[in-house]
């Protein structure tokens, strides 16, 4: 409740929307965040609120949906006695978020958000859970302003671009009888339709795309072969078992589209 106190200070520049249900909300979330291609925002109370984001993160980690979710928690003194609404969100979360984190220290919030929204965003975009006693929520300390966070150590988003790797997988494609693409939401999430298109159409190279990838070329273009998977067209199946070479961009070799 003393973040929520909190916002009617910002009530003309952030848009809260209740929910009635935390399940909920975190889809709902993840609804905003997949059609505007920003982070979605969630508030829960601790306790059962918290344990009621599970699924919702469960499912933005594996479609790499970027959420922030804020929980409330018992005060730090009272964590591990089993106080009122208190579980362990942070063990319980670990498996279904790309990082979680305990504020013990209202000093810690402007950094930890900061470090939050760039880690939901950047890389393969994902759920974060940040978890704040209720001693830090009420604690009140000097605000040094919101610094964007650009870079956490230990953390490589971006991937270290060989160029000998992109030559050998060059002359890969170039040998093949049969090369055959299949691409999936990567291609969406890095924004990068147009050389995609450009790199199948370059090498007149057939392509079909995941559940998730739909839309990342017209569905019409001609290069373009269908969905394929378990829920997919028949063909894209065929030609994924026929071809020399695979060819895959931004997926993750679902078991259910190329089972082994």
């Amino acid at each position: 409740m003393p973040i929520y106190d909190a916002l009617y200070d910002y009530k003309d520049k952030v848009e809260h929307i209740l929910v009635r249900h935390e399940q909920g909300g975190i889809h709902a979330g993840q609804g905003y965040a997949r059609t505007s291609g920003k982070t979605g925002v969630v508030f829960a109370t601790s306790g059962p609120g918290a344990t009621n984001l599970v699924t919702g993160l469960a499912d933005a980690q594996i479609d790499s949906t970027p959420l922030v979710c804020i929980t409330g928690q018992v005060f730090a003194h009272l964590l591990g006695t089993d106080a009122f609404q208190e579980t362990d969100v942070i063990n319980i979360t670990t498996p279904v978020t790309k990082w979680n984190y305990q504020v013990t220290d209202a000093n810690e919030i402007p950094s930890v958000l900061a470090k939050a929204f760039y880690i939901a965003r950047s890389g393969r975009p994902g759920p974060v859970l940040i978890d704040i006693t209720k001693n830090a929520q009420v604690q009140q300390f000097e605000f040094p302003g919101y610094e964007k966070c650009t870079h956490v150590r230990s953390y490589r988003p971006k991937p270290i671009v060989r160029k000998e790797y992109i030559e050998e997988a060059a002359a890969l494609i170039n040998n093949a009888e049969k090369p055959f693409v299949i691409f999936g939401q990567g291609v969406i999430l890095g924004e990068a339709e147009k050389e995609f298109a450009n790199f199948i159409e370059k090498g007149n190279l057939p392509a079909a795309w995941t559940i998730m990838g739909e839309s990342a070329i017209p569905t019409d273009h001609p290069l373009g072969v269908g969905m394929l998977g378990m829920h997919g067209n028949y063909g894209p199946n065929v030609l994924t078992n026929e071809c020399d070479v695979l060819i895959a961009v931004g997926m993750r070799f679902d078991d259910r589209v190329t089972d082994d």
